[in-house]
């Protein structure tokens, strides 16, 4: 550690760029002179220490990899295969893990700090990162990173892999066929928006789609325009809610609508864009079984006020043709049930 802290002080007195590759080549020279006999490794080290998340780096780069935990500088967790196991690598001290993360968040125009105690950010690979800091957590900082995975490339390949039935698939494949609008529900990395994505790259290519997302995750081939939200800069200006950007795809012309995530009162906007010719549209939320999907979208769409329950439910019921559930267990991600709505 000694010796890399030594050379990342002296990178960061110098001249060279912040950019990757110009710091390895820097770094390689240096480390002739600082460490003779060390590797490859060390050269990584030092770099990620500049510009990425420092000892988290190494644990992104390995493909099984899903998540990585920080619950302190002395506690990290990764998740493989569906199952969490303690890593081997630690940071210094509190102040290590907060400078890790406003690394990678000062080029977005975000801060954590005591008056800014928590960020979302979408990190260059897709992967998000959520971070908690004092006095909002209670025991000192802790970081959440979900990896932004696409394991899998065709509704197919779920056959292949277990996760769905050949009916199933074709029955979805109908649907986006058929114009129908579809929600995918289930827990916290069930694999809604790996479906999602599959599910919006069967639509047809001459159709013009609009994806809203709070953090772009979708890559659809065709005719694309992609939307995604950002919190408020460090002064508290610049934010643009998933209901802006709602509000905002409506004007764009769009022949069906792909929203990432439904978690907050834009369920309302989502809600009237289906039931006013936006059909075969796309969406998930966080739900453990299909009638709860309803309820969730319902309480959603109630949050803000100002309409009639009545007249939601009616909404949602005419809207949302049909809810695809997914769980997650120890045998892996799968389509568990395919829900008609107005069943």
């Amino acid at each position: 550690m000694a010796v890399i802290d030594r050379m990342v002080r002296q990178l960061v007195a110098s001249e060279v760029p912040l950019d990757r590759s110009r710091l390895s080549e820097a770094a390689r020279r240096l480390a002739r002179t600082e460490a003779p006999l060390a590797g490859t490794e060390l050269v990584e080290a030092v770099v990620d220490a500049i510009v990425g998340l420092g000892p988290l780096e190494p644990l992104l780069r390995q493909p099984d990899v899903t998540d990585v935990l920080v619950n302190g500088p002395q506690e990290v967790w990764v998740e493989r295969g569906g199952r969490l196991e303690r890593a081997p690598v630690s940071f210094s001290d509190d102040a290590a893990v907060v400078a890790a993360v406003e690394r990678v968040i000062a080029p977005l125009g975000l801060r954590l700090d005591r008056a800014s105690p928590m960020v979302d950010a979408r990190l260059p690979d897709g992967s998000r990162l959520h971070a908690v800091v004092p006095p909002a957590s209670v025991d000192g900082p802790v970081v959440a990173i979900r990896r932004f995975m696409q394991a899998v490339s065709s509704l197919d390949d779920l056959v292949r892999g277990g996760s769905a039935t050949p009916g199933q698939v074709e029955a979805l494949r109908d649907a986006i066929r058929q114009r129908r609008n579809i929600v995918v529900a289930g827990g916290t990395g069930a694999g809604k928006t790996t479906l999602l994505n599959l599910l919006a790259a069967e639509i047809p290519s001459h159709e013009r789609v609009v994806t809203i997302e709070d953090a772009a995750e979708l890559s659809l081939p065709g005719h694309v325009v992609r939307l995604e939200a950002h919190p408020p800069n460090a002064d508290g200006h610049g934010g643009v809610s998933l209901r802006q950007l709602l509000r905002s795809a409506l004007r764009l012309r769009p022949d069906r609508i792909v929203v990432g995530e439904v978690r907050g009162a834009e369920a309302l906007d989502m809600v009237w864009a289906l039931n006013t010719g936006h059909l075969g549209s796309l969406s998930t939320v966080h739900a453990n079984s299909p009638s709860e999907a309803l309820w969730r979208l319902e309480t959603l769409a109630l949050s803000d006020g100002g309409v009639a329950a009545d007249a939601v439910r009616r909404q949602i019921h005419a809207g949302i043709h049909l809810v695809v559930q997914v769980e997650r267990s120890a045998e892996g991600r799968r389509i568990t049930e395919l829900w008609e709505a107005g069943a």
